[in-house]
């Protein structure tokens, strides 16, 4: 039972044998929980994404930065019996293991969830795979963009006439890792009243389908498909992006009872009174003109004019990546942290969770490679410094 005060997870293991961003995100949380998360890296560059291209910290790439914080990284070569050996002394020990290697790969490393439920029945086995483990795309590698092209997410992006676009973030990563959490702490709930681990398969394509939602419903209740609408709403208006004296902002005004109110804010009664903006179906016919009088209207002042005159409304400025992060209300929400890396210094993003009772851990760095093979070792699997020093020289343990 977790103790007041402290991180909802504190007391449980994870064995992540994930690597890149929908494992590493979802066991990155489950660090933030208080979870000891213990990262198995191949010992020749570790996680792929140790060497992405971009702006790094003294060798560190930000994109591994981004998902790997408050974890303990263990250099382990599990191709070799030897390492194997010591995986599955760490599963006995664990009570989630993770991994989105292709399917059949854990297999065959050892690793997969029959082999590691028999050593530790308690154990929770989470597989995230592009395709999932059966099906007729399963043996296909999937990255982010392929998802949402397939899954029928970027025919719904771009300009109304031109290409399709993709999201630049990896959204269908990040969902999936949301639910890989989310599944993760159902099961331990099942496991505290069944005392058994089980097995648990996600995919990405899974994952895309389903963030599709109401927009795949439409297709599914009568045939049809929303059209593109770039950054306007294909059903509602005012949705949309509009110019400021300064630059962007976006206003989303979703019902009747918002536009009402916008209309008293900006002091133009006569949108509400002509006919052609009078009712949503009629906004969203004569968008065009709408926008060019609300453009009119933005013109005049500033993006923090009207961030501040239409704050009772869903209203705000475009912001770049550095406007956002330095701005105020991240600040405040403490949602960028400076923690002490070994490197020195960085600033990275912090845990969004917020417990009244049980504080998600904060201020936690990335891994070095490795950085903790020698205490893992020790603690875990009871071996001493001579035993290390052999598996190092064999090239098992980095």
């Amino acid at each position: 039972m977790t103790a007041p005060g402290t991180p909802p997870f504190q007391g449980l293991r994870v064995l992540d044998f994930s690597r890149v961003i929908a494992g590493p995100a979802c066991t990155q949380t489950l660090a933030d929980f208080g979870a000891d998360v213990i990262k198995i890296e191949n010992p020749r560059g570790g996680d792929d994404t140790r060497a992405m291209a971009g702006p790094n910290h003294h060798g560190e790439s930000h994109f591994f930065l981004s998902f790997n914080r408050g974890k303990r990284s263990v250099g382990l070569d599990v191709t070799k019996p030897a390492g194997r050996a010591i995986a599955h002394q760490l599963a006995e020990k664990s009570d989630i293991a993770i991994e989105n290697f292709r399917p059949g790969v854990a297999k065959r490393l050892g690793v997969d969830y029959e082999t590691l439920s028999k050593l530790n029945p308690r154990l929770i086995y989470v597989s995230i795979s592009a395709y999932g483990q059966q099906g007729p795309l399963s043996d296909r590698p999937g990255f982010d963009p392929v998802l949402q092209a397939e899954s029928g997410m970027m025919a719904m992006c771009g300009p109304i006439e031109g290409p399709q676009m993709r999201h630049p973030l990896s959204i269908i990563d990040t969902f999936t890792s949301l639910h890989a959490t989310t599944a993760i702490a159902t099961a331990l709930y099942a496991r505290s009243q069944t005392g058994k681990g089980q097995y648990i398969e996600l995919a990405l394509f899974d994952a895309a389908v389903a963030a599709t939602s109401n927009a795949a419903q439409h297709y599914l209740t009568d045939g049809t498909q929303l059209a593109r609408a770039g950054n306007a709403h294909p059903t509602a208006a005012p949705v949309n992006v509009f110019e400021a004296k300064d630059g962007s902002i976006y206003l989303a005004l979703g019902n009747q009872r918002l536009y009402e109110t916008f209309c008293k804010l900006i002091e133009r009664p006569d949108l509400l009174s002509d006919p052609r903006f009078a009712t949503m179906a009629a906004r969203t016919a004569n968008r065009d003109a709408l926008t060019t009088e609300l453009n009119s209207v933005f013109g005049q002042e500033t993006r923090a004019f009207w961030a501040e005159r239409l704050r009772s409304v869903p209203a705000g400025p475009v912001q770049t990546i550095a406007e956002a992060m330095d701005s105020e209300a991240v600040a405040v929400r403490g949602l960028v942290e400076t923690v002490e890396h070994p490197h020195g210094p960085m600033r990275q993003l912090a845990s969004i969770y917020r417990f009244s009772d049980t504080p998600v851990r904060r201020h936690q760095h990335s891994p070095l490679l490795g950085q903790h093979s020698a205490e893992v070792l020790t603690d875990l699997c009871n071996m001493d410094d001579a035993q290390i020093a052999e598996l190092r020289a064999a090239g098992v343990v980095a």
